[in-house]
């Protein structure tokens, strides 16, 4: 169930769409700016103020955009999560497809480890076994994992990164656009659009403050927008 309470034009559905990635930017800047914050000590404190504001800015879309879609008008959970992409039908397929999409982006480097993998069991297969080589490689992962566990970094590019950019990117705006009138290739057009614009100050920061030329800050933001 797709359909607004209140109907707006493919224009008021673009505009709002830019304004929530202008928005989801230019919070990260307020507790210097605008709250008059020291400069965070650490890199820890650095990224805790980022969580914060993109918190803050994720719940903010999600207001904004039920304001324009009326979703207050929908008394059914079922039905409120199915108009930002979250139901039960065909989940397995919305789960599984895009974890492969996203592996065929890594095939490269996973194969590569596969053959370092197979050419060192083979080097030390008198002295350990092939179960031996492997209890090692998930006794490192494990230890990986445990140790991104306390890494803000982490936090960042795996979790608090990932389910805001989702939420904002997708599950606001999609049905902004849909609501709006654009079709699905418009969205699929206008979307990376909307998201390049969420990292146009890592280009501004690199141009104006790094002093970096712009074809190599025009990469380097573009390598970010990719991953």
């Amino acid at each position: 169930m797709m359909a607004a309470s209140w109907s707006f034009s493919g224009i008021t559905a673009v505009a709002a769409c830019a304004a929530m990635a202008v928005f989801y930017v230019a919070i990260l800047y307020s507790p210097t700016l605008l709250l008059r914050l020291p400069p965070p000590t650490s890199i820890e404190s650095f990224m805790l103020r980022r969580f914060a504001c993109a918190v803050v800015s994720s719940l903010i879309s999600l207001v904004f955009s039920s304001f324009l879609l009326g979703v207050g008008d929908f008394m059914e959970l079922p039905v409120i999560l199915n108009v930002y992409g979250i139901r039960s039908d065909h989940a397995w397929q919305a789960v599984v497809f895009p974890l492969l999409l996203t592996g065929l982006l890594y095939t490269g480097s996973f194969v590569s480890r596969s053959l370092l993998f197979i050419h060192a069991w083979k080097g030390s297969r008198d002295g350990l076994s092939f179960g031996a080589c492997l209890c090692g490689i998930v006794e490192r992962c494990i230890q990986g994992a445990c140790s991104s566990a306390s890494d803000v970094l982490a936090w960042r590019n795996y979790v608090v990164a990932p389910i805001t950019e989702e939420l904002v990117f997708r599950a606001c705006m999609i049905p902004l656009l849909l609501c709006g009138g654009l079709t699905a290739y418009s969205i699929t057009f206008f979307s990376p659009i909307f998201f390049s614009l969420a990292h146009l100050n890592h280009f501004l920061e690199l141009y104006y403050q790094q002093r970096y030329n712009f074809w190599k800050a025009f990469l380097i933001v573009t390598n970010l927008v990719i991953r």
